[in-house]
């Protein structure tokens, strides 16, 4: 109980931000689409690129990201699948979005801090490069579709820079080259606007939605995708990797549990807002499932912990 009052209390600074960014959209009339570009285009890969510099690179610790990306996109096929069935209304691209992804930067990484301390962070940090390879990729794809036709859908996922973010920071982590000390402060201030700016855009994102529900059917199986099959799967993972495989220790399979319990990211409001494609509606799923996370989180983790 202790330690799920402490990440509740660890929690409500995200909340205040998205809030204020509610009040920045309201009153004051700020616009989340500038933003959502600066998010997607230079600071997240900035985050990607600092993150896998800073971790401690091995054969398996590299294919952790390709392990949580392949999770994710096979959720998102088998929900695209079934959304397609049960959506009418041109939302069915952006449930594999909401599903395969999860608030693993602005709302994880504080939890993961409180929960594993710094060593552990890193490690964190390459699995959570997984969803952000598929948000970048497979997610985007599918959202894209939805609004364009293939050759266009594929132009906008390889203008995306945080896979080249990723496979640069690789390269020169192996290579043993770092970041210079003089740009260490620029990157630390990019990750702290990385957690202000991307939950800040929730709330301007809902300034003007009126009922946050919208489409029941579309935020009925964001629900399920993302707090019973996310989980469910993790779960399974882990069962079978201590039991079986033997590959990863108890930290990997916590930082991947850690991903699966996230609510959905805030990069989906992000992405559904430079595609055009129902913002409003994202962004009500967004904030229905990270007001659900304030309570759900804390109690899976005590539960799996």
């Amino acid at each position: 109980m202790a330690a799920a009052l402490a990440l509740f209390i660890k929690l409500i600074p995200l909340y205040v931000t998205v809030a204020l960014g509610w009040l920045a959209g309201r009153y004051l009339e700020a616009s989340g689409k500038h933003i959502a570009g600066i998010m997607l285009y230079i600071v997240t890969p900035s985050v990607v690129f600092s993150g896998v510099m800073a971790a401690p690179l091995s054969p398996e610790v590299i294919f952790l990201p390709f392990l949580v990306f392949g999770f994710a996109s096979i959720l998102a096929v088998v929900q695209f699948r079934l959304a397609r069935r049960l959506l009418s209304d041109g939302t069915a691209n952006l449930i594999p979005l909401c599903v395969g992804s999860g608030n693993t930067g602005y709302f994880g990484v504080p939890v993961a801090l409180l929960l594993f301390g710094e060593e552990g962070l890193a490690l964190y940090i390459v699995c959570m490069l997984g969803v952000t390879l598929f948000e970048s990729s497979v997610g985007f794809y599918l959202a894209a579709r939805g609004r364009y036709d293939l050759k266009e859908s594929l132009w906008r996922v390889v203008k995306l820079p945080s896979v080249y973010a990723f496979l640069a920071a690789v390269a020169l982590n192996l290579s043993g080259i770092g970041i210079p000390d003089a740009f260490v402060p620029l990157f630390d201030n990019l990750r702290g606007a990385y957690s202000v700016l991307g939950m800040m855009i929730i709330g301007m994102s809902i300034s003007s939605f009126r009922g946050l529900v919208g489409n029941l059917r579309f935020t009925a199986l964001a629900f399920f995708g993302k707090f019973v099959a996310w989980p469910a799967l993790a779960v399974a993972f882990w069962w079978l990797d201590s039991q079986v495989l033997g590959i990863y220790d108890l930290a990997v399979h916590k930082a991947i549990f850690l991903i699966s319990i996230t609510p959905i990211a805030a990069n989906t409001v992000v992405i559904a807002t430079l595609l055009d494609t129902s913002p409003r509606q994202v962004a009500g799923s967004v904030m229905l499932t990270t007001l659900f996370g304030l309570a759900f989180v804390p109690v899976m983790i005590s539960l799996a912990f």
